[in-house]
């Protein structure tokens, strides 16, 4: 029998059905437990998502305001605190706080790594392509019109549930290990700070995008919005987080999470009666979030929603 520790890592990959993972006693396949449909169609569009930046998605135009996105937020992660919650399991993270004197209390957002930033040492979380979901929020120029907390933990075990006592292991239904353990550190940073708790915001890419699904549907009516960046294809019935509002975003060339996945959650959530925004970048491949992450409207479309 092998643990959920040892049987992680596949969470990021759903372009086929079979992952395998070495570890110790061998290698482990893993079944993801829905898969899109082959020839999917493009979810309706009436209801549309903010003005996006200007430019074509690979334009040299667009690809500036990426680049110019990583130098202005360089030392971001310096100003980010490493911590630990002690629980069933220790969970490591890293807390932005804003400066002395923003006053009243402020929003909180938690954004859930990708596969890259697996672990438990606190810092990949905050790394390769982490680095656009974890700084964006932190950024000088946005902490002064939006003063907030900024939550990274890292889980060494993913945030959707997993069925390890069979073999191969599947995505099953049901709030994840690492979610349950990140509403934990939520919950505990609500008593240690003034934080609004109309104002708790999640995003997160890739595995960290399935997160976000998983952990809205399972924490129902408590995040005041949710952006989900290319989440891997899962389990869980994401009309669960009907009452949330979300705007997801997936690059139509991504050959890692079909885009199929992102299209039908938001078509069952249309069907369910939900409104929620999506973009989809023609040419771009799996990292999206470095698009998501760099739309100008993204910050405040988010801050203008609460509970």
């Amino acid at each position: 029998m092998i643990t959920r520790r040892e049987a992680v890592c596949v969470l990021s990959s759903a372009s086929a059905l079979a992952f395998i993972h070495t570890v110790r006693n061998g290698p482990v396949k893993f079944l993801t437990s829905a898969a899109p449909s082959a020839k999917p169609s493009k979810p309706a569009t009436d209801d549309a998502a903010p003005a996006l930046a200007p430019g074509a998605p690979l334009s040299a135009q667009r690809e500036a305001l990426i680049e110019a996105f990583k130098n202005k937020s360089a030392g971001l992660p310096e100003k980010f605190e490493a911590r630990t919650f002690n629980g069933e399991w220790n969970m490591p993270y890293r807390l932005f706080k804003p400066e002395a004197g923003a006053g009243g209390k402020l929003p909180l957002i938690i954004y859930l790594h990708g596969s890259g930033g697996l672990g438990d040492d606190n810092q990949k979380q905050m790394g390769l392509g982490n680095i656009f979901g974890t700084r964006v929020f932190a950024l000088p120029e946005n902490q002064k019109r939006f003063p907030c907390y900024v939550l990274a933990p890292q889980t060494d075990r993913g945030w959707a549930r997993y069925d390890i006592s069979q073999q191969p292991a599947k995505s099953i239904a049901g709030l994840g290990d690492g979610s349950q353990m990140a509403l934990n550190v939520i919950d505990a940073l609500r008593r240690e700070f003034p934080i609004d708790d109309r104002r708790i915001y999640v995003t997160g890419q890739s595995m960290g995008g399935l997160g976000v699904w998983n952990i809205t549907a399972y924490r129902q009516k408590f995040f005041a919005a949710a952006i989900p960046c290319c989440g891997s294809v899962g389990a869980d019935d994401v009309r669960r987080a009907a009452d949330t509002p979300v705007w997801a975003f997936h690059g139509d060339a991504d050959d890692t999470v079909p885009v199929a996945t992102s299209r039908e959650r938001i078509a069952a959530l249309r069907k369910a009666g939900a409104h929620p925004l999506y973009t989809e970048y023609a040419g771009v491949g799996h990292n999206v979030w470095e698009w998501a992450y760099t739309e100008p409207a993204l910050v405040e479309w988010m801050f203008a929603q609460r509970r």
